[in-house]
């Protein structure tokens, strides 16, 4: 069994402070509207919902980038948003953090809304979700001005991270472009992906799909246990680490030349999974900047999943949470499957 123990924890964080990560992905503006109901309305048989707050913040890659700096890392940030209200509020919510831990290299269009997910919640629940986006490919012009900035960025960071929601920012050559300039530079690359391009990022380090985002795209259900359909799985991705997320049963990891091996979810109180993945995304990618074996990173995820889960809405986690859960459950860990 893998364990990550609180001295071995405490030097992967403690070196995360002098690393940074460079986020490529679909940034989008999460709103909340946090309200109470008491009634039905009298123009058709809805809830009623009194709004008492009101607010935003980043989401999709840029909801990794903020899990990143949480961790206590820097972040590049590689995207495009609107020029309007939504892709401003990004840029306020970046700068927002401790000078130069969040720097934005945003492509910026007036034709092309930022992506917004606005949240109606009440009584701790999401009574209904409103979507803004525009989710064709990026058009030529924004692809060259994205790669203008990918090789100097990628160029100086530790780790690269591409976060694909499918909203078009993550095309053929923007893909191959920034894997390209992480090998260059030496670095790990950890893939966030979905279904529109999920065999186009051969040569990824880490590749992290759910286990409904990869039976989908093979055409048959994948059983974890299974280390030899890991393992053709891995070797069809083209990337050199699995790992495959697998809700409330953990996750599980199949690495070139390995046998696969198992995380066992935590026994946490589950309120809200949004974000989830975002964070197990993040930390990998902190943690293998940091020094951290993918053995390590992995289990690491496994721990700040938990924890992210145990909070409402799209949520980060500190270094000082993941220290506490580590000594109350310090044999979380990787054993064969």
């Amino acid at each position: 069994m893998t364990e990550l123990s609180p001295d071995r924890l405490d030097n992967i964080l403690e070196r995360a402070t002098a690393v940074r990560v460079a986020m490529l992905g679909d940034l989008m503006l999460d709103i909340y509207l946090i309200g109470e109901v008491s009634r039905i309305s009298p123009e058709a048989p809805v809830p009623v919902v009194h709004v008492l707050e009101e607010r935003a913040a980043l989401g999709g890659a840029a909801n990794v980038a903020s899990n990143v700096v949480a961790l206590g890392a820097s972040c590049d940030v590689l995207g495009c948003v609107g020029r309007d209200a939504a892709g401003m509020e990004i840029q306020r919510l970046f700068a927002a953090h401790e000078a130069g831990r969040i720097r934005a290299h945003l492509v910026e269009r007036a034709d092309r809304p930022t992506t917004t997910k606005t949240r109606v919640m009440a009584r701790k629940q999401q009574m209904v979700r409103f979507d803004r986006e525009h989710d064709a490919d990026l058009p030529d012009d924004c692809v060259e001005e994205l790669l203008a900035n990918i090789e100097r960025v990628v160029s100086r960071a530790d780790a690269l991270v591409l976060e694909d929601y499918n909203k078009g920012v993550l095309v053929h050559r923007v893909i191959r472009a920034a894997l390209a300039a992480a090998a260059a530079a030496g670095i790990p690359s950890v893939v966030d992906p979905k279904f529109r391009r999920f065999f186009e990022y051969k040569g990824a380090t880490v590749f992290k799909p759910n286990v409904l985002e990869l039976s989908t795209a093979l055409g048959a259900p994948i059983a974890p246990e299974n280390s030899a359909q890991l393992e053709g799985a891995r070797r069809r991705i083209g990337c050199e680490h699995l790992l495959v997320t697998l809700g409330d049963k953990g996750m599980v990891l199949k690495s070139k030349g390995a046998a696969s091996g198992r995380i066992p979810a935590l026994a946490r109180e589950v309120y809200d999974v949004s974000g989830a993945g975002d964070t197990v995304t993040a930390c990998v990618a902190v943690a293998l900047a940091a020094g951290a074996t993918v053995r390590e990173a992995a289990t690491l995820a496994n721990y700040a999943a938990a924890i992210g889960v145990t909070k409402p809405g799209v949520a980060t986690v500190a270094p000082s949470e993941l220290r506490n859960i580590v000594n109350e459950m310090p044999l979380a860990g990787l054993p064969p499957s």
